[in-house]
């Protein structure tokens, strides 16, 4: 009978240890990452100012960011990142890579982006505006964030509805970083 009550209680410890481990990696990955059900890539080509974004080694300093999409010969999608080190008097930095769609049919909103060679990184539309005015861009992790928008600048009422949007999806808005888009 003892033997028997020691191995129900380890099976019990071992049952709660699991179930803390589980809930603790489901809260790091709580975010709602899903996407917007249609897009239509040829409303999305142009530019796109960058309002906000999470922090990252490849944009960090650089002010008056935006992104340029346009189609190339092959179908994939040409993508121009531009902007500037620490001010509109800094050095130009220009990055000029590739998109793919990889399931247009199912997952539109699901892109793949490289800047090198042909490792890819995820570009996800969260959210969209209906007339393409702005777009919440994300990834399969809650690592990459931006805020665009087709001007360089929103009014703070948007932008904060935008912030709301990010917040219930799970994303710490307080990580974002608002760049600089002032022409002088």
């Amino acid at each position: 009978m003892l033997k028997s009550l020691n191995i129900s209680l380890t099976i019990i410890i071992f049952i709660i240890i699991t179930n803390s481990f589980i809930s603790c990696k489901n809260q790091k990955t709580m975010i709602d990452n899903t996407v917007v059900k249609e897009l239509d890539i040829q409303k999305y080509l142009g530019t796109w100012y960058e309002i906000a974004r999470y922090n990252h080694s490849f944009e960090r300093g650089l002010v008056r960011v935006t992104a340029n999409y346009s189609m190339r010969d092959d179908g994939k999608i040409k993508v121009i990142n531009s902007g500037y080190k620490d001010s509109l008097n800094g050095k130009f930095s220009q990055a000029v890579g590739k998109a793919k769609i990889p399931d247009s049919i199912n997952e539109p909103a699901k892109l793949k982006v490289s800047f090198f060679l042909f490792f890819y990184g995820d570009y996800y539309v969260m959210e969209l505006d209906k007339d393409y005015q702005w777009a919440l861009i994300g990834s399969s992790s809650d690592t990459y964030l931006w805020i665009l928008s087709r001007k360089p600048q929103i009014e703070k009422k948007l932008y904060n509805e935008l912030l709301d949007k990010l917040q219930k999806r799970g994303y710490d808005i307080s990580k974002l970083i608002k760049v600089d888009q002032k022409k002088s």
